[in-house]
């Protein structure tokens, strides 16, 4: 961790025997998507609970590291890249307090990775939409604490991340080549339309494809060809609908050569997509038949699923034992070298 890095008294809480991975006790997996809550982040949601966020999950209250250690070190993964899937800002009153919760957040994430050397990696987050406040962060958590990425949202009270709102943030990361690994989040027009069940069944997977179609058609992609973008959830529904998207696009989408010069499927199979939560052998397949296996990383949406079920799944699909070590390991060692050491 860096000069400047706080340390806080919560990092009691999480300093445990770092746990390196050698010669000896090397893990074959790297988990892309593996959310961490400590107490501190609990509390803030429990004492101003976040317009426009779900009421808090019992996993996120119950969430320990030692927990965390323990899927990883009975599943074999050998590095968690960690994050949220909460937008953190939403819980501070104002931009300067917001601004110091995401600092805290990013911090004790930081203090994970030096307590557990080679265990984990972390994607840092933004006090978005603030984007003065962002700039600030990316800076911080790049070159200070030596983040692998950047976690951001699908949207942003309402503002996909194609709005022109965002562009310096998506300039400075262009300049930086970062990795950005994007959840999605429940957007305040379509959080209530179902009645059975959760925004996070049905709506995570849509926003996904509304924000990668709004990132598309905006041009940011084509702007901003340095990012290496990773997507949720095997890319929600994007690799069902991508047919369907390309054929209307060529009808409606009047400067499609401008932001899809080599063709929608081409800039979509330029994304990365991690497999928590869809590494069913029906959602696989469909994005596997889609991109190639290249693009495809491994991520378990710990806590709210174990590592155990989603290695239970991917293995049951019977893919091809190359094709899983890369999905499993080397796409991730590729993209994060450090991480795959």
């Amino acid at each position: 961790m860096g000069a400047g890095a706080c340390l806080l008294p919560e990092a009691l809480l999480i300093g445990q025997t770092p746990s390196p991975v050698t010669a000896t006790n090397a893990r074959r997996v790297v988990d892309v998507h593996h959310h961490f809550y400590p107490p501190s982040f609990v509390e803030a949601w429990l004492k101003s609970p976040p317009a426009g966020e779900p009421p808090i999950p019992v996993p996120v209250r119950q969430w320990t590291l030692a927990r965390t250690l323990d899927q990883l070190d009975s599943n074999n993964v050998s590095t968690a890249v960690l994050s949220t899937s909460i937008r953190v800002a939403a819980l501070g009153a104002n931009p300067e307090e917001s601004r110091a919760i995401v600092r805290r957040y990013n911090d004790q994430g930081a203090q994970i990775m030096q307590a557990h050397p080679g265990r984990f990696g972390l994607f840092g987050i933004l006090p978005m939409p603030d984007v003065e406040g962002s700039l600030r962060e990316i800076e911080y958590s790049l070159d200070v604490l030596k983040a692998d990425g950047i976690n951001l949202f699908t949207n942003y009270r309402d503002r996909w991340l194609g709005h022109s709102q965002f562009a310096p943030i998506f300039e400075e990361l262009n300049r930086r080549r970062a990795v950005v690994y994007v959840h999605p989040a429940t957007a305040n027009c379509c959080g209530n339309l179902s009645s059975y069940v959760s925004a996070a069944v049905i709506e995570y997977p849509h926003d996904t494809t509304r924000t990668v179609l709004d990132l598309l058609f905006s041009g940011t992609f084509v702007r901003y060809r340095n990012i290496r973008w990773i997507f949720s959830h095997a890319g929600g529904t994007l690799p069902v609908m991508a047919g369907r998207i390309r054929t209307l696009a060529q009808a409606e989408v009047k400067n499609l050569s401008q932001v899809a010069p080599n063709g929608v499927d081409a800039e979509f199979k330029k994304l990365f997509f991690e497999v928590a939560n869809s590494a069913s052998s029906p959602t696989l397949t469909a994005l596997a038949s889609y991109v190639p296996i290249s693009q495809i990383l491994f991520g378990t949406d710990f806590p709210f699923v174990t590592v155990g079920q989603t290695l239970q799944e991917l293995r049951a699909a019977k893919i091809p034992l190359d094709q899983l070590q890369a999905i499993e390991r080397g796409n991730a060692s590729a993209l994060f070298p450090r991480l795959g050491a």
